[in-house]
């Protein structure tokens, strides 16, 4: 069997039962899982779980997990990996063990990349012609038959008359006026069908299943009407997204993530991808004691020689938001497993011409005191699985 690796953060490299971490932890939440949910996130360099239970109209964080899903690939901690469905299985089985997960129905991720969410600019119509239309508008955008993908749609209610703080000037286009945006979102058949494998070969019961985006805006965001740019770091690229009350109005995806830093610190100080990517985390943008002036300088170069071109894309979004809707975005909020970066807030707030806030998905959960800071450092990682969770629960 792969070698079994879950994680708070890179320095909790056991699984949950092995440390005092984890027996304070079960012994503060002993009883059955009736009632109890999960949220599955299974990313593209590890799959982290999330199982929550209401009680007195609050979600209770019960266990969580992070499993790495490169040794079952053969490839390093830290690497994205394509794995076959049963090999996915295997990962979430052990991490269910170990995690000492009890429930098994909840929601399941489908991420960004195997997705398409676009916002159409249709004319007013009633809703049967939207249903004739949308299928015919969607051939432009999806490179494959409309028959081998699942549509849905929602249409986004018009703006108000009223301006707000972060309106600008300009009037917006007299075309758009006369029409309506459409949310559209497509996922390929085949991307479903794998994922109904895992799950029946892990003996879950989805009950249903979420682009990212949705789950981690659920799970981060609060309740302001104001655009926000929430900038999703993975370990093989970064998705940006721009929420404005609630509905995704413009998605951008960039082919950069934490391997990329990963791969160029190691090859930058000549050094194996397990101990650059075990430097990345401990250390990240903060100077060690444990190296030297040069050493330190170095390290932060490599890091951010990716991270630079992320936030020239995210400057990109920024400004092609502000022409398209004549609006301008309130603050960038930084999540996914690159966001717990240590000093990414600090130089990103720096580099970028926005207000900077980190993703605090368990802040929307209750847990025992002594996880507390554990559950904020990682909570960037986990924005996805906690929103899964979230919305399973406000389902019953």
């Amino acid at each position: 069997m792969p070698k079994l690796v879950i994680w708070a953060w890179y320095n909790f490299i056991m699984a949950f039962s092995l440390g005092d971490i984890a027996r304070q932890f079960r012994s503060a939440f002993k009883g059955k899982a009736e009632g109890s949910v999960l949220g599955i996130d299974i990313g593209a360099s590890s799959a982290k779980i999330v199982q929550l239970r209401a009680s007195r109209g609050t979600a209770v964080l019960e266990t969580y997990g992070e499993i790495a899903l490169g040794p079952y690939g053969a490839v390093a901690i830290g690497k994205a990996v394509k794995l076959p469905p049963e090999k996915i299985a295997e990962a979430l089985i052990d991490l269910m063990r170990e995690a000492n997960v009890t429930a098994r129905e909840g929601g399941l991720s489908i991420p960004f990349s195997a997705s398409l969410v676009s916002v159409l600019d249709l004319p007013k119509v009633d809703e049967d012609a939207l249903k004739r239309i949308i299928p015919i508008e969607a051939r432009k955008y999806i490179p494959i038959p409309v028959s081998e993908v699942t549509l849905d749609w929602f249409v986004i209610p018009p703006d108000s008359d009223e301006k707000s703080a972060f309106d600008q000037v300009e009037e917006p286009s007299p075309l758009r006026a006369k029409g309506q945006e459409v949310l559209l979102v497509a996922i390929h058949n085949d991307v479903l069908k794998n994922y109904q494998t895992v799950a029946t070969t892990a003996g879950l019961n989805i009950n249903f299943y979420e682009i990212e985006i949705f789950s981690a805006t659920r799970s981060s965001m609060g309740h302001g009407i104001a655009p926000v740019l929430v900038v999703d770091l993975g370990a093989a690229t970064t998705k940006m997204y721009i929420v404005e009350k609630g509905v995704v109005r413009l998605t951008h995806l960039v082919t950069s993530g934490g391997q990329h830093m990963t791969e160029t610190l190691a090859r930058s100080l000549s050094w194996e991808f397990e101990k650059a990517e075990r430097v990345k985390r401990e250390r990240g943008l903060v100077e060690s004691s444990a190296y030297g002036a040069d050493e330190n300088e170095r390290i932060k170069e490599a890091l951010l020689s990716t991270l630079t071109r992320v936030f020239s894309e995210i400057d990109r979004v920024l400004l092609s938001y502000g022409q398209r809707y004549n609006k301008n975005v309130s603050h960038v909020l930084l999540t996914g497993g690159g966001a717990s970066l240590p000093g990414l807030a600090e130089h990103a707030k720096q580099s970028l011409h926005a207000d900077i806030e980190i993703a605090d998905p368990f802040a929307r959960t209750e847990a025992p005191a002594f996880l507390l800071d554990v559950l904020k450092q990682i909570g960037p990682g986990f924005a996805v699985s906690v929103g899964l969770a979230l919305r399973k629960l406000k389902q019953r």
